[in-house]
């Protein structure tokens, strides 16, 4: 049987520790001082030195023990791998969540859109209205309510508060204007209906699309007229 030299393993009959190859090294010429050698020597075990009977409890020993290395290994390799995977899968979630709340507000947003075009095509047209020999403030305001976009209301009425408090004969005695946005002449207002001087929808009608001619909107006038105090 070969000498094979054993190092590391804890043997129940054999309380020596071994070192692999340090007595070949010392019979084959090494350097080492006399006294390393014989520190050597004393301390290495060699499996032919081992009583029979527990040469086998080395040998399993050694292989329990690479055993036990590997699941160590192995250990190791897998939490890294999971670490890796868990990584890559929040990397995923973070940007599908990116993308779900994107959607939700392109969605949200398209549906304001959809809400405000829709309260800008409910308006009534003007001509629907019963025509009265006279109508109140509150009447006119409902018109008013009815023709303007929602959206526009209150700086139509803004302006319409300032220039005639919704009197829709009102009549500047220093000027022409006339009626409830004070069209200079009131006149003017004739090319929304004959009836503009009796009418507060044909009034509205195109007191309307003379701020959206002019200013884009109601709220553009009333912007402009905010600073100059005239529209």
């Amino acid at each position: 049987m070969s000498r094979i030299s054993v190092r590391g393993l804890a043997v129940a009959s054999a309380t020596a520790v071994t070192a692999v190859g340090a007595v070949t090294g010392v019979a084959s010429g090494s350097t080492g001082t006399p006294h390393e050698a014989e520190a050597l020597v004393g301390d290495t075990t060699l499996l032919t030195d081992i009583p029979v009977g527990s040469q086998a409890e080395v040998q399993t020993a050694s292989l329990t023990q690479q055993a036990d290395i590997q699941a160590i290994a192995a250990d190791a390799t897998a939490k890294k791998d999971a670490e890796e995977s868990a990584r890559k899968q929040a990397a995923k979630d973070a940007v599908a969540k990116q993308k779900a709340a994107e959607k939700a507000e392109a969605e949200a947003k398209a549906r304001k859109e959809a809400e405000e075009a829709a309260s800008r095509s409910a308006t009534r047209d003007p001509s629907t209205f019963a025509v009265q020999s006279s109508y109140t403030v509150a009447q006119v305001q409902e018109m008013a309510r009815q023709i303007v976009p929602a959206d526009q209301f209150q700086c139509f009425s803004n302006i319409v508060d300032h220039e005639s408090s919704w009197n829709y004969q009102a009549d500047n005695p220093s000027s022409d204007a006339y009626g409830l946005v004070q069209a200079l002449p009131g006149s003017k207002m004739s090319s929304a209906g004959a009836d503009w001087a009796t009418n507060p929808a044909t009034q509205i009608k195109w007191g309307l699309s003379y701020m959206n001619d002019r200013y884009d909107s109601p709220c553009g006038a009333w912007n402009f007229w905010q600073a100059n105090h005239y529209y």
